[in-house]
């Protein structure tokens, strides 16, 4: 790390770290009341804990995103970040938002809208903080005397992602015209924008791990970005199938949701050859790790598990089950979070000096929250299958097919524990690094 205002990263990756502990406590929760343990149901109902679980999943990611963003950004553009102090405000605003937007979950004080819950006062000052966000990364590109596809990249999906955001904001009394737009925000933040996100942190962290040449590197970013927005836009008319949209969204939603997972897989191939093809023995090994994971899992929980259900001959009959939930799992988790983290591994060390993930904890932490995500996934899996066999083929009732499951959650209580345990040894590491160094920036940068 060769600028100091790159430590302000290191706060929002602190911030995610806690709120990703927070999200997976909602999701233990939700996972005992699953199996009839639900002792908290008086103060927090099972739909507050998902909705809480849900957006604090996006919220975690989105700080991680921002933090990644105000490390990568000074790096590629050779110069410290434009109003650093602004940056600290907009993260205090940002969690003040967040936390304000939580405790009204548990008082009844949403939109009821999933994935979009929170209150319409706050989405205001959502727009507010992400409009702050830009303009400080905005210009650091614009005074910057150099220019990357990378970072070009990175900020135009940043920037469509807070554009997407406005459609979830309009307000329509039909229920059709409102699940039409606010999938304009979900799926086009998820198979869309947020993808041009995750090819230019891999792209980054590609240069940096395997010393491949950046031109190398940044002619197969072109490529998943085509990719994205070839299959990813249409791709979108999935979620327009059972809502009383034109039947030709069945066909629409089917071509292009079978596309989607090209753009995955590309990611995956893209990552894999440039390890291939590497020169450079780079000291962090667990920031390779996962990079290489990332690309990979994501083309396994999002692409490949997404394809599997989105089908219309076969998504009329997995629709709104536990399948769905499947694919979501894997596909955050692979796609955006191992990102994150695979970010935050390659950062700590530039930042503190101390190489502290390549130990045995760190290794473990990446292969227990796998190894435990693929358990949850395939304890879903088998959830969802039995789900829409007992209830939409035999034709039983909704309550009593939950308690036939139940079983499963058990199993998914178990593989959460070992996931948990993971991301428990991560943290461990992040806060045994301790807080950036100033004199490693001052030695980074006479190096340089």
């Amino acid at each position: 790390m060769q600028y100091k205002t790159q430590k302000i990263a290191y706060y929002f990756f602190a911030a995610a770290m806690g709120l990703l502990v927070l999200q997976i406590t909602y999701g233990f929760i939700m996972g005992f009341a699953r199996i009839g343990m639900d002792g908290l149901h008086d103060w927090i109902p099972f739909n507050t804990a998902r909705a809480t679980h849900t957006n604090l999943l996006v919220v975690w990611l989105l700080t991680g995103f921002m933090g990644s963003a105000y490390y990568v950004i000074p790096a590629e553009s050779g110069r410290e970040l434009y109003m650093p102090k602004l940056a600290i405000v907009q993260l205090i605003s940002w969690l003040i938002v967040g936390v304000i937007a939580i405790a009204g979950f548990h008082v009844g004080w949403w939109e009821g809208r999933k994935f979009l819950e929170i209150p319409r006062p706050l989405d205001f000052l959502v727009v507010v903080n992400v409009l702050t966000f830009l303009f400080v990364i905005g210009m650091t590109i614009w005074k910057a005397e150099r220019h990357s596809t990378t970072q070009m990249v990175l900020f135009f999906g940043l920037f469509s992602a807070a554009l997407l955001y406005l459609p979830g904001m309009i307000w329509f009394d039909n229920q059709t015209l409102d699940s039409y737009y606010r999938w304009w925000v979900v799926h086009l933040w998820v198979e869309g924008v947020w993808e041009l996100i995750m090819g230019s942190l891999l792209a980054f962290l590609l240069i940096k791990l395997t010393g491949v040449d950046r031109e190398v590197v940044e002619k197969w970013l072109y490529v998943v970005v085509g990719l994205t927005f070839l299959s990813g836009i249409l791709g979108t008319g999935h979620h327009y199938y059972w809502i009383g949209t034109p039947k030709y969204w069945l066909m629409v939603g089917g071509i292009f949701s079978a596309l989607e997972p090209l753009a995955f897989l590309g990611m995956a191939v893209w990552a894999i050859n440039m390890y291939r093809r590497k020169g450079l023995d780079h000291p962090n090994k667990i920031a390779l790790y996962w990079t290489l994971g990332c690309a990979i899992m994501s083309f396994v929980g999002a692409g490949f598990l997404g394809f599997a259900h989105t089908w219309p001959q076969v998504n009329q009959w997995t629709h709104g089950t536990l399948v769905t939930a499947m694919h979501g799992h894997l596909a955050f988790w692979g796609a955006y979070a191992m990102l994150v983290l695979a970010v935050i591994s390659f950062a700590l060390p530039q930042m503190t000096g101390r190489n502290l993930m390549n130990t045995s904890s760190g290794y473990l932490a990446f292969w227990c929250s796998n190894i435990g995500m693929v358990g949850m996934t395939g304890a879903l899996a088998v959830a969802g299958v039995t789900q829409v066999y007992l209830e939409r083929k035999l034709g039983m009732d909704f309550l009593v097919v939950q308690k036939e499951i139940e079983v499963h959650f058990v199993g998914a209580l178990l593989a959460a524990t070992l996931f948990t345990v993971g991301i428990s040894l991560y943290i461990y590491n992040f806060i045994r690094y301790g807080l950036p160094s100033e004199e490693v920036i001052a030695s980074n940068k006479a190096g340089a």
